[in-house]
This record gives C-alpha cells, structure tokens and sequence, in this order.
C-alpha cells in the first residue's frame, strides 16, 4: 500500500504540486456551472466528499471499511429528516445529520477497531448492513419510498437554496472547506502518527502510541465527513433513499478511490469525477455501466495500481 501513497513533488519554480492542483480544482468548480449542469457538479462534489473521508481512513490508516455507507445513508436520513418533519433550516438540518454519522462511527469503531485486516472489513460490513435492514423497516425513513421532497429552505434565513446556483455555491464551500480539513489532518502531526501506524502498527506501538486510540479517531472523523457528504446530498437532491444506505454504495465509494488514487489527496476527488460521468454519459446502457466500472476496476489494479492520481504524481516525480 506504501507504493500507492502520494509524495510531495516540486515544480521547476519551487511551487508544491499540491498548492497548483487545488488551485486549478477551484477554479476549475468555480467556472464549471457555466459549462456544465449544476446538480451533476454538486452530485461529484458530495461524492468526492464522501471519497475523501474514506480514503482518509483507507489511504492513511490502512483499514478497510465495506460500510461506509451507514455513516453516509443515516446522515442522509436524518438530514432529509430533520428539514422535512422537524423543520429545522439547511444549516441546521446537514448539522444533525452529520452528528448522527459522528455518534454511529463512534459505535462502530469502538467494536470494529478491536479487529484488523479481512475481520475488520466484515464487521464493518455486518453493522452497515444490519442498519439497511433496520431503514427497510423503519417508518420514519419511508421504506423503499425513502423521504421525498426534503425542503431546501433558506440558509441563516437569507439565502434560498431553491435556487440552484445559490445551493451550488453553499455545497461548494463546504466541500472546500472539508478537504482543506482533510488535508491539514494528514500533514498534522496526528497525520503522521496514522501514517506510522499504516506502515507498522508494532513499531508505532513501541514508541509507545495507542494505536487504538488513534484509529478510533480516524475512523469517527472519517465517519463524520461521510456522514457531511450524505447529509448534503440530502438536501441538494431533496431526496434520501435505502440506495445511499446499501451495501453497493459502499462498494462504488471503494472503486472511486482507487480508480483515483488511493493515498492521495486528489485521487479520491478524480475518482468521483470519472465514475459519476461515466454513469452520466452512459445511463442509456442501463446495468451494463456496471459491467464497465467492473472492467475500469480491473484494468486500474492490473495497469494502474497507483491509480491516476498516483500515476501522475510518480511520472511527474521521475521526470522532475
């Protein structure tokens, strides 16, 4: 997995890589809207979000989890829940459905961590789907109707977010404003400590960290921007549905990042992008858009197993 993680690399006039990309994936948000359908760009930013958080916990930790969909769908849920039947406002509304993701990481990772590797894996697996089976039956969350016309309402009372340019802009900002969380996590000096933990967990343990400690973090932070992007989502498409709590969501969250990148800051976003155009431009296939990302899949792990973040990064790192 080492072999997949990003290293910083320098442009010829001393310029961090980094700082250039995020530069052009700013601007590049900023002018999309002009050439581009709003809600598909705020569907990729959620999505990206939603990557990000569990490339955090999988590129920098090393844990797999095959249930994020739990934190992503229930925050979903509650967001929905919340502006519809309790009326609260958009801020508000995203606000409790991310605490709700917080609080189920927290369980979650309490048991999950006590395991690793392909056990870890299941039991992250187990509890997402046990929470699916629980949505199915639950009255408040509509059953296989989900809750529909979910109320985007006003920001702070001020701002309508009936209009899509001006939801545009708030999911914008939460989406930057949640990788530059990311980013900061993962060059702080909690980050490092997930790093060694990544790279051998003993080690780290003899210089004496709790290691569960740390893991436990990571994983309820990962939990909770999941659970920010499916909150979001709720109130942009007015809509949340047993799909963003099922185990396939899980699995297309897995393929994003590593057709990305896994262990990169912006693979997780790129990995977003070209899945979700992909289902974009060839919806008319029906299923077989499946068959493809499952060809794209394999191709990534058998040609490009840095993914294309992770190519990029190490042709620029040769050639500079």
């Amino acid at each position: 997995m080492a072999s997949a993680v990003e290293t910083p690399v320098k442009v010829s006039a001393g310029i961090p890589a980094e700082r250039i990309a995020f530069i052009v994936m700013v601007v590049g948000l900023v002018v999309a809207p002009f050439f581009s359908y709003p809600l598909f760009l705020m569907q990729v930013m959620c999505f990206a979000l939603f990557a990000c958080a569990f490339n955090l916990l999988i590129g920098y930790v090393g844990l797999l989890s095959f249930g994020h969909a739990l934190y992503f769908g229930w925050a979903s849920y509650l967001s929905a829940h919340a502006a519809k039947v309790w009326h609260l406002s958009p801020e508000l509304a995203i606000l409790t459905g991310t605490a709700t993701a917080a609080v189920l990481g927290v369980i979650a990772g309490s048991l999950a961590i006590r395991r690793q590797g392909i056990y870890f894996a299941m039991i992250t697996l187990a509890l997402a789907q046990m929470m699916f089976f629980f949505a199915v039956q639950a009255k408040f969350t509509g059953g296989e109707d989900g809750i529909q016309g979910v109320p985007r309402g006003k920001l702070f009372g001020l701002f309508d977010l009936s209009n899509d340019r001006t939801m545009y802009v708030v999911v914008l900002v939460i989406f930057i404003a949640a990788f530059l969380f990311i980013y900061r996590i993962i060059h702080s000096p909690f980050g490092e400590v997930l790093k060694a933990i990544r790279e051998n967990e003993p080690r780290a343990i003899s210089l004496g960290y709790k290691t569960d400690h740390y893991k436990l973090m990571a994983f309820v932070l990962s939990a909770t921007l999941a659970g920010l992007a499916g909150a979001t989502k709720a109130i942009v498409f007015q809509l949340a549905s047993l799909t963003d709590v099922n185990w396939p969501m899980s699995g297309e969250v897995v393929l994003m990042t590593l057709v990305g990148g896994l262990g990169t800051i912006f693979g997780p976003v790129v990995g977003a992008f070209v899945i979700l155009t992909m289902q974009y431009k060839l919806a008319a296939l029906g299923e077989w858009v499946l068959v493809i990302q499952g060809g794209i899949f394999v191709a990534c792990v058998l040609l490009f197993r840095r993914g294309v973040v992770g190519e990029l990064a190490n042709w620029l790192r040769i050639r500079l």
